[in-house]
This record gives C-alpha cells, sequence and structure tokens, in this order.
C-alpha cells in the first residue's frame, strides 16, 4: 500500500486490476474528457504507462479501492506530465461513475497531494483539467488549487482547452 484516508487505500495497480479498470475506462460516460470510452488496446496501454511510471519515477496514477470491502473504485497518484513544454508533477484523478459524488476524489488528491510534498519532495503539484470537466475542476479547487493559466492540449486530432491548476507546498491552508 501507498497510502491511506479514512476511507481508502492506494497502491500500485496490477495486470490484474485489468478487468476492474477497463470498466472505468470503457465508460464513454466517465470518460467524457477524453471525448470516448477506451478500447480493449487503449486499457492496455493505459495500464502498461503506469507500470511504465512506476519503473521510471517510483510513482504513477494507483489503485483506489474502498477499505470496507477492497474493491478498486478509481485511480489517483502523481504523474509527471508536459505542460507547455515543461515537465511538471500532476495529481490526477479518475472514478467509477457509481463512486461520483460521495468524496472520495477530493479524499484520494488531497492524500495524493501531501505524498508528493511529504514524500516526493516536490514544492509545487498541478493538475490539468479539461475546461468543460467542472466536477475535476471543483476537486482541484477543494485541493486548495487556483487557476495558474490555460494551453491546449491535442488528443486524436482534436484541439482541447485545459486549465492549469496549481498549489505551492505551505500555501494552501
Amino acid at each position: 500500500m501507498i497510502l491511506e484516508t479514512d476511507r481508502l487505500a492506494l497502491r500500485r495497480l496490477e495486470k490484474s486490476d485489468f478487468d476492474a479498470l477497463a470498466a472505468i475506462l470503457r465508460d464513454p460516460q466517465a470518460m467524457y474528457a477524453y471525448e470516448h470510452g477506451f478500447s480493449e488496446e487503449e486499457v492496455r496501454q493505459w495500464l502498461d504507462r503506469q507500470l511504465e511510471r512506476y519503473a521510471k519515477y517510483g510513482f504513477g496514477l494507483w489503485a483506489v479501492a474502498e477499505k470496507a470491502d477492497g474493491g478498486l473504485i478509481g485511480q489517483c497518484g502523481v504523474t509527471m506530465q508536459d505542460c507547455c513544454g515543461r515537465e511538471v508533477p500532476e495529481i490526477g484523478y479518475l472514478f467509477r461513475r457509481d463512486k461520483w459524488h460521495h468524496g472520495f476524489a477530493s479524499e484520494a488528491a488531497k492524500a495524493c497531494k501531501e505524498y508528493a510534498f511529504t514524500t516526493l519532495g516536490f514544492q509545487e503539484v498541478y493538475s490539468i483539467i479539461r475546461e468543460n470537466n467542472l466536477p475535476s475542476q471543483r476537486v482541484a479547487l477543494r485541493n486548495g488549487m487556483s487557476v495558474r493559466g490555460s494551453f491546449l492540449k491535442y488528443y486524436h486530432g482534436m484541439a482541447m482547452r485545459h486549465l492549469l491548476f496549481s498549489v505551492k507546498r505551505g500555501w494552501d491552508a
């Protein structure tokens, strides 16, 4: 286990998490910020990318499980992301739709922020969120972040405006 909160346990994803992860990534509603549910191959690539991040950085998106039953309900963690030509630590989160509006994303994101500051030693962390993804923006705001700017990201040939949120260590009162 990497992190623990009152209700959640965060751990590294494993190949055996494929089906639970696919249930999230294949859901077009859960993946609306990506404009589509993922194919089986895209899910496989997503999982492989997390495993590669663990090997390269020692961290990435982690499996989020409810302590009550141990079932995977989403992902949250710290990943290194390109932002306007520089690499920044991003707190990202993605949950099953039936677990939305229960505070799980905020709880996990806050724990990941503290981990990024205290364990990984980052002085500032970011969340890069699509402009139309208001629920994720609210999670970032609850995590003490403020909007620092916006930029275009290109995904599957589409230009998508994203907001850049961040918080510096000690600034999130």
